[in-house]
């Protein structure tokens, strides 16, 4: 049986340039340990906030690494180089509106400037990606909004078997599946 590949992607020229730690990254990893049973391996990766970077490292980590599922942090607000969903939009075959839309309402439950972050999600061939805010504290905020619907969008993509931690977080999977 083949490993889970699942990729991490920190967007951020100044933790790029090792200006500061990627507390980010950290934050996804930790929580999907948290979340997942099923033995994984992350593809870690961490990039400056550029969009043609951003591109290559996508496709690099769909296609080459054959991650079943993209995690991207950071890069989603309004400023100049916040350009990580146009790069998402521009690498999938399908885009998931949804995963944003409940991001931004779980967190405006905790800011008003949520209403700024232009989070989204997709899917290239057999790969979700899935980008999240910047904030440590957001970043699991918003995957403990979305992943209950994670491991079900990784089975009808063809991706492998998600088994989630049931007493951390709750996937759900139609009966029968």
């Amino acid at each position: 049986m083949s490993v889970i590949k699942i990729g991490v992607v920190t967007a951020s020229d100044r933790a790029s340039a090792g200006v500061y730690e990627d507390l980010s990254g950290q934050a996804i990893i930790d929580t999907l340990k948290d979340y997942l049973k099923s033995t994984w391996e992350q593809v870690y990766r961490v990039i400056p906030d550029d969009q043609n970077v951003v591109e290559e490292t996508l496709i690099e980590l769909a296609d080459k690494e054959q991650c079943s599922l993209i995690v991207t942090t950071g890069g989603t607000g309004p400023a100049a180089r916040d350009l990580v969903p146009e790069a998402t939009e521009k690498v999938c075959n399908k885009m998931m509106p949804g995963f944003g839309e409940l991001m931004r309402q779980v967190s405006l439950q905790y800011v008003p400037t949520a209403i700024l972050s232009r989070q989204t999600a997709g899917i290239r061939n057999k790969t979700l990606i899935v980008n999240l805010p910047g904030k440590p504290k957001s970043i699991r905020e918003c995957l403990d909004a979305v992943f209950p619907a994670i491991p079900y969008c990784v089975d009808l993509i063809e991706g492998p078997f998600l088994e989630v931690n049931e007493s951390v977080i709750k996937a759900f999977r139609p009966k029968g599946k």
